[in-house]
């Protein structure tokens, strides 16, 4: 696999933080050519460093209220491709690990209010064969959603001041 180099690290940080930045833009912050901005994009993209991009479009926007992360037990391990292959018919479903843990899986998916939970649920992830139990966390508010930091490394311990303290106590 080739390496992954400080240009192509200023890179990444640029096109993550904004995936419609012009390559013009890209070029003229990292001092090199529209064309080796194509070029490295394009081998970081065939290295499968940058997976995809696109635009983010809120579910709540479309009616789906209800942000649910699902715990799933299967009868073995080794049925985790099977029921995968299910799940991803389940167009509410956004994401399925492999866990270690209490479940075998966890799975995220947005429905519109409960009622269109409890039909996913009872209807389509319960019947997947070799599913034997859920556990359903909903999620009341988003605080926190980013990319891991590109070329940065935080090796300083972060300790809360404390005043951070008392109110976390308080």
């Amino acid at each position: 696999m080739e390496k992954i180099d400080k240009l192509d690290l200023k890179i990444l940080e640029i096109i993550s933080n904004n995936a419609r930045i012009p390559f013009k833009d890209v070029a003229a912050e990292c001092g090199v050519s529209r064309a080796a901005i194509h070029q490295r994009v394009q081998r970081l993209i065939d290295m499968g460093v940058v997976i995809g991009s696109g635009y983010h479009v809120s579910p709540s926007s479309l009616g789906y209220n209800t942000c649910t992360y699902i715990g799933i037990r299967l009868e073995r391990g080794s049925m985790y491709n099977c029921v995968c292959a299910q799940l991803e018919k389940i167009p509410e479903v956004v994401e399925c690990h492999f866990t270690t843990g209490p479940y075998t899986m966890l799975v995220k998916l947005y429905a519109r209010d409960n009622s269109h939970l409890m039909e996913l649920l009872n209807d389509y992830i319960q019947e997947i064969p070799g599913v034997i139990s859920t556990e359903t966390l909903i999620s009341l508010r988003q605080n926190i959603k980013k990319e891991l930091p590109i070329g940065k490394v935080h090796e300083e311990k972060i300790e809360p001041l404390e005043e951070d303290w008392r109110k976390i106590k308080d």
